[in-house]
């Protein structure tokens, strides 16, 4: 697919727009002013695969903590400023890599001066962060959302541009996936600055999972969006997993070797599930062991002889199933039996073989 060509915008270590790979945003969930907490769910989720990390700053205590959080952590931070401009100078001057302003709530033309000068001397970039649920009034009710969220933004865009400054990321997240991506079709025609894409708001897990897939996916097929956050009412890791398949199943980027297991039916005479989740569980708990750039290992774990075989032959590992055993394949052809009891860990074993093959 064609990505949009967005700026080059740089937060901390991590580059954003251009050629660079679609990147994963998550943010902490612990009170920022535990500084103990936050560090140690911000390095946590590094380990899970985060790369840019935002955490809440609501007042004082919140922002100075930045400092102390940024002194036992390596991930980009950006500091979520809402109401009080000042909070923002705050966490830029205890270190923050980006600041999020939110024009709902921070929209006088002297804050956002004071805030603009602020940056350009640190030389951070600012994320301009849009959410349907805190549209300031300078919009029109009787628009259509995905209008607002768009006017939004650019009227935020011209304001900071006037100020000389262009290190800009954008962001329009609504809870209702067509507005959410009509509004980023909008704002993507409209300026070349990297998007971060999200849905606001998803609900429960399994559905913001789902909601957050369809409109991020969506957007990336179109090749808009240069860094992604999937908001979930859970554990932070869970969103992680999520942007990293979505990023996967696009062929945006590669994290591990990818599984394809069938969805079994009447047919199929073992517990494949629990075949399944035993690798994944077991994979979690090693390295990644690819390097950058490489193709990722393709392993088929199938339930018959339907399509068993024909998914074993384009797979660089398999197993295909019959009653007690499986058939394992090694890029196409079909070297031995394998007893069920044992199949995730003889996977595993030829996972971590192959992919050592691979990089010696």
């Amino acid at each position: 697919m064609k990505r949009r060509k967005a700026k080059v915008i740089k937060i901390g270590d991590i580059c954003i727009g251009g050629e660079y790979p679609v990147a994963i945003q998550s943010m902490a969930k612990t009170k920022t002013s535990d500084v103990a907490q936050t560090v140690k769910q911000i390095n946590s989720l590094e380990r899970f695969g985060c790369e840019i990390i935002r955490v809440a700053v609501k007042d004082g205590q919140d922002a100075r903590a930045v400092k102390k959080i940024k002194a036992q952590t390596r991930l980009p931070l950006v500091a979520d400023i809402h109401f009080d401009y000042r909070l923002a100078l705050q966490a830029i001057d205890n270190g923050a890599d980006k600041i999020r302003l939110n024009p709902g709530n921070i929209f006088r033309e002297k804050e956002i001066r004071e805030v603009v000068r602020a940056l350009k001397i640190s030389g951070l970039p600012l994320r301009i962060g849009v959410n349907s649920g805190s549209l300031g009034g300078m919009e029109s009710k009787r628009s259509a959302l995905p209008d607002r969220l768009a006017e939004s933004a650019l009227d935020y865009i011209r304001k900071i541009e006037r100020l000389s400054f262009y290190d800009l990321v954008i962001s329009l997240k609504g809870s209702n996936v067509p507005d959410t991506v009509r509004a980023y079709r909008k704002i993507a025609a409209e300026c070349d600055y990297p998007l971060h894409l999200g849905v606001t708001a998803t609900g429960t897990p399994y559905a913001g999972a789902l909601k957050s897939s369809i409109a991020i996916g969506s957007l990336l097929l179109e090749g808009i969006g240069d860094t992604i956050r999937i908001s979930l009412t859970d554990q932070p890791a869970q969103e992680i997993k999520a942007a990293k398949i979505i990023l996967e199943s696009l062929s945006l980027r590669e994290f591990g070797p990818r599984i394809i297991s069938c969805p079994t039916c009447g047919r199929c005479e073992v517990d494949l599930t629990k075949v399944v989740r035993d690798l994944e569980r077991k994979l979690s708990t090693i390295p990644d062991c690819r390097q950058a750039g490489t193709i990722p290992l393709k392993v088929a774990i199938m339930g018959c002889v339907v399509n068993g075989p024909g998914e074993a032959k384009e797979a660089d590992l398999a197993v295909a199933f019959g009653k007690k055993e499986g058939l394992f394949f090694r890029k196409g052809k079909a070297i031995k039996k394998i007893p069920y009891s044992g199949c995730a860990d003889y996977l595993l074993r030829e996972i971590i073989e192959a992919s050592v093959r691979r990089h010696t």
